[in-house]
């Protein structure tokens, strides 16, 4: 995978996936049966009460502590504002363009939100604290050199969710900070109804997620793709991350006879077409069962590849199991 779309699906969704290489031969033999990551136990939904508190500590051991509930919070990363969406709240600024899918604000009300400069890799701390944010939410890996810059002036909060139950966690988490315990509770409980749902109803297609901007794309992975954690417990889902520089090849993906392809289109500006566009012309593409069969599923990549909590997962399992049918 190029360096341009590695950094993309850094902005995408925080850590680059196994990457699937057209056209390059198999480094390892696939996973037999059709099984799949294990897809753990069933997913319970009942919820535990969440308390109001002015500190809490995340699963990362990160503590925050807040003098009042925050009012005022800067958004550098989409789980920030798909957090505050669920708890009835807007951020005071944000760089994701997240809320202006219609299921959060809608592009009308999401425009009325000012953007920090500098995009997801590179916001500009003097921006941010113009704001005077009572809060800053950003990703640890990404956004954690800001800490300093920060620091003294207003709270900064790093988060680095890999799975659904993290995304919760923080959900919670700043539930717990805000004193929005309620909306947090039910927005829980509606993530993990409808999991459990599609659950007792798995389908036994295989389903695969790709990412990419052109014919170097990636395959999202397990612990290293949220949206994609949730497939083993709604299908076949028989991709394990391999690193930063793993790759499946095009055979492999062939060999796993792959039923239905969900594809996030990232870019790096102005759209310039579909990543499964692009691919028609490729003929080993075009041999992929999802393929033939007119199954392939192109996605929101700001709710699949970037929202991450409860509302975006929601939504991907809305999606997904529609598809799946």
């Amino acid at each position: 995978m190029s360096r341009a779309v590695r950094g993309i699906r850094r902005w995408a969704a925080a850590i680059v996936m196994g990457s699937f290489l057209v056209g390059c031969g198999a480094t390892e033999e696939p996973t037999s049966g059709k099984a799949g990551v294990d897809a753990g136990p069933r997913t319970a939904v009942d919820v535990r009460p969440v308390k109001a508190s002015s500190t809490i500590t995340d699963a990362q051991g990160v503590t925050i502590t807040a003098e009042r509930p925050p009012k005022r919070v800067v958004c550098l990363v989409a789980l920030c504002d798909d957090m505050l969406a669920e708890l009835g709240m807007t951020p005071t600024a944000t760089n994701s363009t997240l809320l202006a899918h219609p299921a959060f604000l809608g592009p009308e009300r999401a425009g009325r939100i000012p953007v920090v400069p500098g995009g997801f890799l590179s916001p500009e701390a003097e921006a941010i604290l113009s704001h005077e944010p009572d809060l800053v939410i950003g990703l640890e890996d990404t956004h954690g050199k800001l800490a300093p810059a920060l620091k003294g002036a207003t709270t900064f909060w790093p988060v680095q969710p890999s799975t659904w139950e993290d995304s919760v966690g923080y959900l919670r988490n700043l539930a717990a900070l805000t004193g929005r315990t309620e909306q947090a509770e039910a927005a829980e409980k509606r993530l993990r109804t409808k999991l459990a749902a599609a659950e007792g109803k798995k389908s036994g297609k295989t389903a695969l997620i790709i990412f990419g901007s052109d014919e170097n794309f990636g395959v999202a992975t397990p612990k290293n793709d949220v949206a994609a954690g949730l497939f083993p417990k709604i299908s076949s889902y028989p991709w394990e991350g391999r690193g930063v520089e793993g790759s499946y090849s095009l055979e492999e993906i062939l060999a796993r006879d792959v039923d239905v392809l969900f594809v996030e289109t990232l870019s790096f500006g102005a759209s310039d077409g579909k990543l499964s566009a692009k691919l028609a012309d490729n003929p080993l593409w075009s041999r992929i069962p999802a393929v033939r069969n007119d199954k392939v599923v192109e996605v929101n990549s700001e709710v699949w590849a970037k929202g991450r909590g409860t509302r975006s997962l929601g939504i991907v399992l809305d999606e997904a199991t529609a598809a799946l049918r």
